[in-house]
Order: C-alpha cells, then sequence, then structure tokens
C-alpha cells in the first residue's frame, strides 16, 4: 500500500483505537509492554540488547527508557529479512507498514546499528546484506525509489509512465536513493574494515550511480527519465510530460522528486546536492583504495568539483529577514523556492549528512529561518512545533523534525525541549510517527514506521553518551 494511502485509510483511526483501549494511568505511569515479543522478533542484536539494558539501567526518566526500549531495535525487531544468498548475506528492509524496500529509508533504518558492528559480527553481517541488496537494486535501475523482494512482483505502481519493470515497488527518481547506499557503505567501511560487501556488483552500482548522476546534469538534453502518474495528487507527478519544469544546466543534479517522494517544484533540490558532493567523495575514496580504480575515482572527483562550484554560485538567496540562507530548491535561472521540508536530506539536516558544518553561518541563517512562519511548513501549535511538508499536509508536525533539530544542536536548552516534545508526543503508543497533529498528538499518521523509531533511538543514545544529565 501506498504510504498517502495508508495514512487515510488507517492512521488516525489506529490511534484513537489505542488510546481508547489503555487508561491515563497506564499511559503514564505503567507503560504497557507494546514491543514485539522475543519470540517474533526478526532480528535478535546482543549488543542492541545490552545498550537498551545500559540505557534502562542508567537514565532516572522511566517514560524515556520504555521509549528508547521499544523504538531504537523497531528496524531489527519487525522490518529485516536476513539470509545467505549464493554465499552473500543478504538482507532486504521493508518500512514498516509498506513491504517495500526503499533504498533511502532502508540505510538509515540500520545505519545507527553501525557504532555497534564491530564487536557485533552477527549485526555486521546484517548491515552487509543490506548493502548487498541495495547493490543488486541499483544495478537493476539506478532510477528507483523502492523495490520488492519477489523480482516477479508488480505492484500498484506498475502502470506509472515510466520505464516500470518487475521488482519495482515506485520509480521516482530521487537523488537521496542513490547517495544514502553510499553513506551507510563508506561507514561500514570505516567502522569494520570489511570488504568483502564491495565487489564488482557493488562498484558496478557506483558507476551507474555517476552515470545516473551526469545523466540528470542535464547538460546536453533532458536525460533518459520520466515520471507520469494517473493521480488526483498533484505531488505523485512530475509535470512537463515528465521532465519536470525547464532548468538552466549548470553542473547541478536534478531531482524529480524530494525524499518525501513528493515532486520537485525546481528540480535542483539543494540539500540533496549537497547530500551528492559528500557522498560523491566517498565513493571516490573507496573505488580508489578498495577497487584500485584510479579512473573512475577521478571521474567521480570531477564531477564533485562540478557540484560544488554550482552550490556555491546557485545554492543561497538572501532572504530580507535572515539574510543570506541556503534555498530549498532552484532552477539555475535566478528562481528559488524557499522552505523546508522535514525529510532528509533536509536544509536543517546538513551537518548530519555531512554536507555543511555545523558552524556555517549560512547554515546557522538557513536553520533560523526554516523553523520560523516564514517557512510555509512549519508548524506550531498547542502540542508542538516542528517542520512537516505537502506529503500529509498542513498542521501535522513530523517527529522527524525535532528529532534532527536535537541532532543539529550544541544547545543543552534546545536539546532537552526537542526531547520533552517527543515525549510528550508519541499518542501513547511508544513509538513514533511520520506526523502528528499541531495540536493533538493522538491524531498521527503511520503506526509503524521504522525509520522514524530508530531515529529517534539514535538521538536517545547520543544523548546518553554526550549529555547524560539532559535525560533527566
Amino acid at each position: 500500500m501506498k504510504r498517502r494511502a495508508f495514512i487515510q485509510q488507517t492512521g488516525m483511526l489506529s490511534a484513537g483505537l489505542l488510546l481508547r483501549g489503555l487508561s491515563a494511568t497506564a499511559q503514564q505511569t505503567n507503560f504497557p509492554v507494546v514491543r514485539v515479543s522475543g519470540d517474533k522478533r526478526h532480528f535478535m542484536s546482543m549488543s542492541i540488547e545490552k545498550a537498551i539494558a545500559q540505557f534502562k539501567a542508567t537514565v532516572k526518566n522511566p517514560e524515556l527508557c520504555w521509549l528508547f526500549e521499544n523504538c531504537f531495535p523497531n528496524t531489527l525487531d519487525t522490518t529485516v529479512y536476513h539470509e545467505v544468498v549464493n554465499g552473500k548475506p543478504d538482507t532486504y528492509v521493508i518500512t514498516g507498514d509498506i513491504d517495500a524496500m526503499w533504498l533511502r529509508d532502508s540505510s538509515a533504518q540500520v545505519w545507527p546499528y553501525l557504532a555497534f558492528a564491530k564487536e557485533d559480527k552477527a549485526l555486521q553481517q546484517l548491515v552487509a546484506g543490506v548493502i548487498n541488496r541495495q547493490s543488486f537494486c541499483i544495478n537493476k535501475d539506478p532510477y528507483a525509489n523502492a523495490f520488492y523482494k519477489d523480482e516477479n512482483k508488480k505492484g500498484e505502481w506498475e502502470h506509472d509512465l515510466t520505464k516500470m519493470q518487475p521488482g519495482i515497488h515506485e520509480r521516482k527518481w530521487e537523488i537521496d536513493s542513490l547517495c544514502y547506499p553510499i553513506r551507510l557503505a563508506y561507514k561500514y567501511w570505516q567502522v569494520t574494515g570489511d570488504t568483502a560487501p564491495f565487489d564488482a556488483q557493488w562498484q558496478s552500482a557506483i558507476k551507474k550511480t555517476l552515470q545516473t548522476f551526469r545523466e540528470q546534469q542535464r547538460k546536453e538534453n533532458d536525460g533518459p527519465y520520466t515520471f507520469q502518474r494517473r493521480t488526483s495528487w498533484a505531488t505523485d507527478g512530475v509535470p512537463m510530460a515528465g521532465y519536470g519544469y525547464p532548468v538552466k544546466p549548470v553542473g547541478l543534479i536534478c531531482s524529480s522528486f524530494r525524499p518525501s517522494d513528493d515532486a520537485t517544484v525546481f528540480s535542483f533540490l539543494i540539500p540533496s546536492n549537497f547530500f551528492a558532493v559528500v557522498s560523491l567523495k566517498h565513493a571516490a575514496e573507496m573505488m580508489r583504495t578498495i577497487a584500485n580504480d584510479i579512473a573512475t575515482a577521478n571521474e567521480l572527483m570531477a564531477l564533485t568539483a562540478e557540484v560544488e562550484k554550482a552550490l556555491q554560485q546557485h545554492a543561497t538567496v538572501t532572504h530580507p529577514v535572515y539574510g543570506k540562507i541556503y534555498a530549498y530548491e532552484v532552477n539555475g535561472m535566478g528562481s528559488a523556492n524557499l522552505m523546508d521540508d522535514a525529510n532528509i536530506p533536509s536544509l536543517l539536516a546538513l551537518p548530519y549528512l555531512g554536507g555543511v558544518k555545523e558552524t556555517d553561518p549560512v547554515y546557522l541563517n538557513t536553520r533560523r529561518f526554516a523553523m520560523s512562519s516564514y517557512n510555509p511548513f512549519y508548524f506550531k501549535g498547542t502540542a508542538a512545533e516542528g517542520i512537516g511538508g505537502p506529503h500529509v499536509g498542513k498542521d501535522m508536525v513530523w517527529p522527524m523534525s525535532i528529532i534532527m533539530r536535537g541532532l543539529t544542536s550544541k544547545d543543552d536548552n534546545e536539546i532537552r525541549k526537542c526531547i520533552s516534545t517527543l515525549q510528550r508526543t508519541h499518542g501513547g503508543t511508544g513509538f513514533m510517527h511520520e506526523s502528528f497533529h499541531k495540536d493533538d498528538p493522538t491524531r498521527y499518521t503511520r503506526k509503524w514506521f521504522a525509520w522514524a523509531n530508530t531515529l529517534f533511538g539514535e538521538f536517545l543514545w547520543k544523548t546518553y553518551k554526550e549529555k547524560p544529565a539532559l535525560l533527566g
């Protein structure tokens, strides 16, 4: 089921039913068991269980302990399917309520576990399996964002007006879909030193990534990718015969869709281009060091230089209140879309992804803009305030944006506020959600959204290791 359809049909209803089933006392003090039972968990990591036990033994806030135990292992508990295929680890990762593997989500879901992978060989093999599966998917179609485990499966979007094929859930071209697997692979290599996943299949995927990025610079033509959908949702289709509105070929890479899976307005999506620079550098280092492919490494670095230069020239605008800030989208002709979206990569998340430094003055201006009424998708209500986006509509705050605000902050009061807000707005479920209403956290979307859960666990663990006093 598509994300938005799931939201409409089940999200709000399930929240109300769950809360009516719990007494106020249970919600506030007794914390009912909501984590899936041990015999039904998909994967057990002793290092993650040890971390949970350590957190619970040290942190004095019982609700945060409950939330951490529920959220941090949620990806392992409910979404991973790990096996060995042809002698290689293979891990298929669903997002939660949708049986499909997004390249972005699967990378982000297992990312926080890398900190434990060196000492946990089973966990290491699980992540290696994700890398192997992603490489296979990218080689199948570098323009697709989500895949099925069954290579013969045809999904609900098989009639989209694009080059669909069996085994693909959705074919929305997003720059970050090719960046996230590189981010995961690079960190895996740094942490474990293992090079087994970076075989000919992985190297081919890197070359396809390079080719796709160059095609989407659109220097000579619009490239081979188009996408249209028969839908009443404007953000589900790409205008102008599926190519998007015209851009000037200035060196930036076009992205037809945002990490929200919503269509871009202007195809040069700035957060994703910053992410591409980081990813290209990492891919070049790996191709040079592991594969000894100097030629491809040089090509990757040449593209990096082009995109970096174009960002310097086209990524910023002058805002009347906040001064020089990063635009969310541009077209290379002087037009810019000033906003931020909760989905990552976002402008707010740029330091988290390594795109800019946390002290970058333009980023700091942009951060203030993103968390103000000048951002059309910053919603402030009686329950919470934070960034949302057009994907689920007005007045819906995404926990992911509150988590990212905390992860990119050095201010103790701001971090504490983010944690407190998230603690108050899980809607009595013990889990994070895609979004919740700014005035009522029991009105939420996506009861089962593993990325938000694991990211919240990452935030709590980082705070526990660096600033434990903020956890109460």
